[in-house]
């Protein structure tokens, strides 16, 4: 099963557009608030060497923003 885990803020705009869409096509995904989790929040930035959400990492593959495409193309859809 493909891990999918999702750095985010909960007032981002584009955080929320990358779960509902996610959501939308019954993606399982841990949501991880890094405004609220600084250990999380430094996680993200040594994963994908940037400080702005959102950030997926999908089975290791790090995307920074909404990509939908590269989304789709790593989960398969």
């Amino acid at each position: 099963m493909t891990k999918v885990m999702v750095y985010s803020t909960s007032t981002c705009p584009w955080c929320t557009r990358v779960r509902d869409y996610l959501n939308s096509k019954n993606i399982a995904f841990e949501h991880i608030d890094v405004s609220s989790d600084r250990e999380k929040a430094e996680e993200m930035v040594r994963k994908s060497g940037q400080q702005g959400v959102p950030v997926l990492d999908i089975d290791g593959e790090i995307i920074v923003g909404f990509d939908q495409a590269k989304i789709d193309k790593l989960l398969g859809l």
